[in-house]
């Protein structure tokens, strides 16, 4: 059999305990606030509520990707340990450390001649690019050898969908993700918009929703139109949320109602500091396989 790793970046936002109980490597994207730079450390350092008010305080959280030399670091590790290497890399849609990890891997594979290593643009983020880690390690476990499982992922991956709506645009103005006169006039009539991940891995808005409650349903409904098997789904289901643990558990609730066949209860993480930079606080996420995005 196959002998290998699956590794990815921090910005896969499942938890410590998880990466730890399944031995995933993972590399640090970093941040700085206040002029200080942090690490992505799953929480490691500082907790999801600190991070998330100092934001609501003010505070402009600025992000850095990751760079060659970390990703050599990284393969590197694996390759003395004999291990080839499959890594998952944040959605080139939203940055461009793909790249970097591609660097990396000529440099490594000419380093150490037969060990091989893969890198997966995921097109996908937070704990959607975290339920796509899952399904790999999953094949892994089962038996799939390295390149098979690195075939189905990179044939299954426009299958995951990424569905999301905030409540707070302020961070999405500040990046451009939203224009301001959109966000501005949104924020005055309480409009939540619902966006998604589209074919490139990019962010797009697709409708506009008045108010929590509409924008939670909207949610719902897109699951029950692109999920296989509609509401007879039977995959996992993943949230991940950013200080707004209330509406995350309400868009379970409903999900575990509407789809009874799910492969366990609605698995609810934190989104991690460096999409949090992005996102701040009020953003929930909803992940499943379902059809294949196309657009």
């Amino acid at each position: 059999m196959d002998t290998y790793v699956i590794t990815c970046c921090s910005t896969v936002d499942m938890s410590r305990d998880f990466m730890e109980q399944n031995q995933v490597p993972f590399v640090m994207f970093h941040y700085q606030m206040d002029g200080v730079e942090y690490c992505d450390d799953l929480y490691a350092s500082v907790t999801p509520q600190q991070f998330y008010q100092q934001i609501a305080d003010g505070a402009q959280p600025v992000t850095s990707q990751v760079n060659v030399q970390q990703y050599a670091a990284l393969f590197e590790k694996c390759m003395k340990e004999g291990r080839d290497v499959i890594h998952l890399a944040l959605s080139s849609g939203i940055s461009g450390t793909v790249n970097s990890a591609n660097v990396a891997k000529a440099q490594m594979e000419e380093a150490y001649p037969g060990r091989r290593v893969i890198v997966i643009d995921s097109l996908g983020a937070s704990s959607g690019y975290g339920l796509l880690l899952t399904k790999a390690l999953e094949n892994q476990r089962a038996g799939m050898g390295f390149s098979e499982n690195a075939q189905w992922i990179e044939q299954n991956k426009l299958r995951l969908h990424h569905w999301f709506f905030s409540t707070d645009l302020s961070s999405y103005i500040r990046g451009g993700r939203i224009s301001k006169v959109s966000g501005y006039v949104g924020q005055a009539l309480h409009i939540c918009p619902l966006l998604n991940m589209d074919s490139q891995g990019r962010l797009i808005p697709r409708v506009k929703c008045r108010g929590k409650k509409q924008v939670i349903r909207e949610l719902v409904k897109r699951m029950e139109q692109h999920a296989q098997g509609g509401t007879a789904y039977s995959g996992k289901c993943y949230i991940s949320q950013s200080a707004c643990l209330e509406d995350a558990k309400e868009v379970a609730r409903l999900v575990e109602e509407k789809f009874p066949n799910l492969d366990g209860k609605v698995c609810i993480n934190d989104i991690g500091t460096v999409i949090g930079s992005h996102t701040g606080p009020g953003t929930v996420a909803l992940f499943f396989w379902g059809d294949e995005r196309v657009d």
